[in-house]
């Protein structure tokens, strides 16, 4: 077989599929079907009904990924986000997930999730340049 190799600058959605579609067949020929997930939990503001913050995710190979967290600052210091921590971990274990794994930014306030039983598995430095990107994982059993 003869190839060439393109570079594409802000592929769209077709491009990312082509790509993909071989690597979710030998992903689930070697671990199966992930079952993917979508979830989310919303902060509403109970005047507007707008959303507000809230928690984003998936679960697939039976952990959830928290993929987003924003934690509405009008309501940080109030238990919010560990509210949305715990439900995360409660939709987690109705799931028969093995566990929760997220990543964040040193800004983003790192210190907050072993406070929830989180323990950090890696760590990226200068991403971006002068900070840190952290990744944190919690088993459920």
């Amino acid at each position: 077989m003869k190839t060439r190799i393109e570079i594409a600058v802000n592929p769209g959605e077709a491009e990312r599929s082509a790509i993909l579609s071989p690597l979710n067949v030998f992903n689930v020929a070697q671990a199966g079907d992930p079952k993917p997930e979508k979830v989310a939990l919303l902060v509403r503001d109970e005047r507007t009904n707008e959303i507000i913050g809230g928690l984003y995710g998936s679960i697939f190979y039976r952990w959830l990924f928290i993929e987003l967290l924003a934690v509405p600052e009008q309501t940080r210091g109030q238990g919010t986000g560990s509210c949305l921590m715990e439900m995360a971990e409660e939709l987690a274990r109705e799931k028969d997930c093995v566990g929760i794994w997220l990543d964040t930014f040193n800004f983003q306030a790192p210190e907050f999730y072993p406070k929830h039983g989180f323990t950090r598995f890696g760590q990226l430095d200068d991403f971006p340049p002068g900070h840190q990107r952290y990744f944190f994982q919690k088993h459920l059993r």
